[in-house]
């Protein structure tokens, strides 16, 4: 398997608001980026988005470290919670229900294909790469 590092990162002005995402995908030193944005949704739905684009760009099964700033998503990866959601009908313990389903679905999919590494980074931070996304998608946060 070919081994990839995919950037992501999510923004929302108001949430909900106008929303931006980008992937920053790097595989033996080429880099590709991709982004894009909604005119009404949440940070969680982008970083999400990021997150399932970046997958979707890759052709091939691949070995993958994705790293994220959102908690929301590397989390619910991480520490299972997102197995348990779905092996509940998309209920949390609380019983409450899960937000974004049709979003998890597709990333539970893809990582079905792909053996991804979440990797949590801390936002607006030193990590050169994930501010590079924060800004493609601010960016594309205004073209909405």
């Amino acid at each position: 398997m070919k081994k990839v590092s995919i950037y992501t990162d999510g923004a929302c002005s108001g949430n909900p608001g106008k929303g931006g995402w980008c992937a920053i995908l790097s595989f033996n030193g080429i880099e590709k980026t991709i982004s894009g944005g909604e005119p009404m949704t949440t940070n969680n739905r982008m970083e999400m988005i990021a997150v399932i684009s970046g997958l979707e760009a890759l052709k091939e099964p691949c070995e993958v470290d994705l790293y994220s700033d959102s908690a929301y998503t590397v989390n619910a990866i991480v520490e299972g919670w997102v197995y348990s959601w779905r092996q509940k009908g998309w209920r949390k313990a609380d019983k409450g229900e899960v937000k974004n389903v049709d979003l998890w679905e597709k990333l539970l999919s893809l990582l079905a294909v792909h053996n991804v590494n979440f990797i949590k980074v801390k936002g607006h931070a030193d990590n050169e790469m994930n501010n590079r996304c924060d800004k493609i998608a601010r960016a594309e946060s205004l073209k909405q």
